[in-house]
């Protein structure tokens, strides 16, 4: 058992998930993670061996079909999963996104008809905000649903869809403006609906397409898709929790998932680019000795693993902040923002103890190179985090002059 990033008060039951899963990590994801990269290779298999586990169902209520486990015992998985492949945990981020919506938001009937089989994996997950032009604001979305009968005719553009392609459920963000005064603020004027397709490319339903998948630098084998709406007829009761002008705040709760999600991400990474560096710096000698034995490797070492604790923390701190109903947003911005950030300087540190075998493909590390900068931007950007953080901070201490 590694010494590193424990986590004490675990029940027997969330020590045998964990174990089965670092178990399964070790055994299928780790042995082909970088030859599926290198291929920007869905990892099917491996996918079909999480959906045995029951781990698309981890989070989903036992009257659904799910383990009811808690966000805690979720993020400690993602975490283990992220330490062999950080695009599997992805695969897995998007989809449990749009089931916690579902489960803390939804409608009787929408609970009834998509969380057992979210739960079984027979529906994959993916929720959209971001757009082509908006970056981070996201009060400025375009897309539009203009209500038509018992019906909602969505049009517009999508933009970094995760599972885009493979998924058979999209939770999508926008403006609507029935019901909603001109003068609305932007926030209160969007809404979520619950968008049923096809898995792949190409028009996946009559006004729907997903053109393909976006090339990207890291993060591959997960598809990263645009989608694009034209005309796409949406029935009434696909309104996530049935009123319009909630979506706004049904995505934010969502993305406070995906902020923990993500800070377990750059934990799972920082954890191998460890594991990868301590290996490699008691392997290769230099000036007649294993470069371990070099006082700076060890410095380099020491700062590693200390980072790699603070992050582990920071997270597990945060997933049980949200468990217990309290509010989370600063405790998963912090999380977001320090393990994102660590993960990166983990990783360049290893990067160096490996010297030029570093820079090879042949390496694993090379890999975690490039996959670590996304964590710097999913769910928020550093910028996006530290203005969240400021604000909560300043209400907390509010000056009683």
């Amino acid at each position: 058992m590694a010494r590193l990033a424990q986590t004490a008060g675990l029940t027997d039951i969330q020590q045998e998930i964990l174990s089965t899963v670092r178990d399964f990590v070790d055994k299928e994801i780790i042995p082909v993670a970088t030859e599926l990269e290198h291929r920007d290779e869905y990892p099917q298999a491996i996918v079909d061996g999480l959906k045995e586990l029951g781990l698309f169902g981890l989070m989903i209520p036992e009257e659904y079909g799910g383990l009811g486990e808690s966000l805690l015992t979720y993020a400690l998985c993602v975490e283990e999963i992220a330490r062999g492949w950080m695009s599997v945990s992805g695969i897995i981020n998007t989809h449990f996104i749009v089931a916690y919506m579902l489960k803390q938001h939804g409608t009787q009937e929408q609970k009834d008809h998509f969380l057992p089989r979210m739960a079984a994996g027979d529906i994959r997950g993916a929720f959209s905000m971001s757009e082509p032009a908006l970056g981070s604001d996201v009060s400025a979305i375009s897309s539009k649903a203009v209500k038509d009968g018992d019906e909602y005719v969505l049009n517009g553009q999508k933009m970094w869809l995760t599972n885009g392609g493979t998924s058979s459920l999209v939770a999508v963000l926008v403006r609507s403006d029935e019901g909603h005064p001109e003068g609305t603020a932007p926030h209160k004027s969007m809404t979520t609906f619950l968008v049923e397709k096809e898995p792949g490319f190409g028009e996946v339903r009559p006004g729907l397409t997903i053109p393909g998948k976006i090339d990207k630098m890291g993060y591959k084998g997960v598809d990263t898709t645009e989608l694009i709406m034209d005309g796409l007829r949406i029935p009434a009761d696909r309104v996530l929790g049935g009123v319009t002008g909630r979506g706004f705040y049904q995505m934010m709760d969502g993305v406070e998932v995906g902020r923990v999600n993500v800070a377990a991400r750059g934990c799972g990474v920082a954890q191998r680019a460890f594991e990868l560096g301590v290996q490699y710096a008691q392997q290769r000698h230099t000036f007649g000795k294993p470069i371990a034995q070099h006082q700076a490797i060890q410095f380099k070492l020491a700062e590693m693993a200390t980072k790699v604790e603070a992050a582990h923390a920071m997270m597990v701190n945060a997933a049980r902040k949200k468990d217990s109903g309290e509010r989370n947003d600063l405790e998963a911005g912090m999380a977001k923002y320090l393990a994102s950030e660590y993960c990166k300087e983990v990783v360049e540190d290893s990067f160096r103890i490996h010297g030029g075998y570093g820079f090879s493909k042949e390496y694993e590390i090379e890999r975690l190179y490039r996959e670590a900068p996304m964590l710097l931007i999913g769910e928020g950007t550093a910028e996006i985090q530290k203005m969240i953080i400021g604000r909560r901070l300043l209400e907390e201490y509010r000056f009683q002059g």
